[in-house]
């Protein structure tokens, strides 16, 4: 403490430069929140809510095909602003060209389930601690990263990865089958409530940004033609349903990747970390 009032009298006096002042206050800060973080908390929970996709077979139509979706998290509460959390969500996510109606004479649709590993951080716009009396409410943005694994499949349940509706399985263009995993970049925004001295509850909607254009099968072009499809060969019949197209005509854009969401409602239960005998109410 007599580093922090030395460094606040110079400060007055006008002894410091700019870049000396700038430190000063960056490291007096820190001691604020070094203060604060004495009293980190732990939060467990679990999640349950819905999930839905965005990409070739529906661009633009949030909530979508929403289904069901579930999951467990971890927070790490390091003051009464900022907060880690690492989750594991699972749900599905669909789509089918006979309802979206975005591409005509297409006829595609697929069902994947995703399971999303996150690890993000989170911002409290107000103060905000588990069992406060005070500051029990807050909004709050988060952002960070996911590792996910995926599988498309047909509304009928046909594995389209290993029939390699783009050709991967037999080259086409040097095609190869994608992977059953990818990253993606995670933001989104959410409620936190105190509902007791130890239980939370929290509202999220949590989008990601998927490294892979593959999530409902569906990046780049027709590598058969359709006049020539065997209707009994089902790799062929997943690819152009409707049988009326030529190799490298467009069957997706590849340029844009993937996307899916998570939103729903958590309830968690707080564990005390560091100073467990201080009150972390401070206020009230």
């Amino acid at each position: 403490m007599a580093l922090k009032f030395k460094m606040e009298r110079n400060f007055s006096k006008g002894k410091m430069s700019i870049g000396k002042k700038l430190i000063a206050i960056l490291m007096i800060t820190g001691l604020g929140f070094s203060s604060a973080s004495a009293q980190r908390t732990l939060e467990i929970g679990g999640f349950g809510g819905g999930s839905y996709y965005i990409g070739d077979i529906n661009p633009a139509l949030h909530f979508y095909g929403t289904k069901p979706a579930y999951g467990a998290l971890a927070r790490l509460n390091l003051n009464p602003r900022i907060a880690m959390r690492l989750s594991w969500s699972r749900g599905k996510v669909t789509g089918d060209d006979t309802k979206t109606k975005v591409v005509s004479n297409r006829n595609l649709s697929f069902l994947t389930i995703i399971n999303d590993i996150s690890f993000t951080g989170e911002f409290n716009f107000w103060e905000y601690y588990t069992g406060s009396k005070r500051n029990y409410f807050t909004p709050y943005i988060m952002g960070g990263f996911s590792l996910f694994f995926y599988n498309p499949k047909s509304l009928s349940g046909a594995d389209l990865r290993s029939l390699g509706t783009e050709g991967q399985n037999v080259g086409f263009d040097g095609r190869k089958p994608y992977k059953k995993w990818s990253l993606a970049f995670t933001f989104g925004f959410g409620f936190k409530y105190s509902l007791t001295e130890k239980l939370g509850l929290g509202f999220e909607w949590g989008m990601r940004k998927a490294f892979t254009d593959y999530i409902d099968d569906v990046s780049t072009t027709y590598y058969i033609d359709g006049s020539t499809i065997d209707p009994d060969n089902t790799a062929q019949i997943l690819s152009d349903p409707t049988m009326s197209h030529k190799p490298y005509v467009q069957r997706g854009n590849d340029k844009n990747f993937d996307w899916y969401n998570f939103t729903g409602i958590s309830i968690t239960y707080k564990f005390d970390l560091i100073g467990r005998k201080k009150c972390n109410t401070t206020k009230w």
